[in-house]
């Protein structure tokens, strides 16, 4: 919220520029035109000219109409498919120079890696895509820590305040959904794990929404991963 959004805005007609000639940039502006098109009776949208010649002051004129199309969508909260590959395609090369990291608490790598040592596997299950979450995991103010984790999971498998996707992915990993420990900041994602019959933990960190008195007493909260002492899976 804070850091990748503002990031997009902030640096989309710089990546345009350098990036315009190949063709994965094509491939994504060809996608944004195509939703821009499809959007064309809605208010406020901007259309994407196609190229109609060389030089200069033309380039510009269609990455601006780019960059324009792209905040309008931002600033309605759009998930379009075509926002959000080139929003993926931005991210990861902020990533790779190192631009943007990933924020990892210090407690959650310790922790994680005793989990592991005691038998039990290590899940991601988020609202940002698969590619945005290795990512971020992959580009962390920890390094690179993918390897410890067994698997992710986005959006695809259903919202994450739908019970019927906590059952899907339990069936997905093998693994009865009351030997699942489910963390999140989130009391109507909570309450979703809950009805499929996971164990949950409302984790307190700084920037996470508050809580009201009735969810603060209703659920386990956890400010910090070594709080958590968890049976060894063995």
């Amino acid at each position: 919220q804070d850091t990748l959004f503002p990031y997009i805005k902030d640096n989309i007609k710089e990546y345009l520029r350098a990036h315009w000639e190949e063709e994965e940039c094509q491939r994504d502006v060809g996608l944004l035109r195509k939703q821009a098109l499809e959007d064309s009776s809605l208010d406020g949208v901007v259309p994407i000219p196609l190229e109609s010649g060389s030089g200069e002051e033309e380039l510009e004129r269609v990455i601006q109409a780019v960059v324009d199309n792209v905040r309008w969508q931002m600033s309605l909260d759009r998930k379009t498919t075509a926002l959000k590959q080139l929003q993926g395609h931005m991210w990861r090369a902020a990533y790779a120079t190192g631009h943007v990291k990933g924020e990892v608490f210090e407690d959650v790598v310790p922790a994680i890696r005793k989990w592991r040592e005691a038998g039990m596997k290590i899940y991601i299950y988020s609202s940002g895509s698969v590619e945005a979450q290795k990512l971020l995991f992959g580009y962390s103010t920890e390094g690179d820590i993918l390897e410890l984790f067994d698997g992710h999971f986005d959006t695809k498998i259903g919202p994450k305040v739908e019970s019927e996707s906590y059952r899907r992915i339990a069936e997905s990993i093998g693994c009865a959904t009351n030997n699942i420990l489910f963390l999140t900041d989130v009391p109507r994602e909570a309450n979703a794990a809950e009805e499929a019959d996971t164990h949950v933990a409302v984790v307190i960190r700084p920037g996470n929404a508050g809580l009201t008195d009735d969810e603060k007493s209703y659920y386990s909260l956890i400010s910090s991963f070594t709080e958590l002492f968890l049976p060894s899976s063995t």
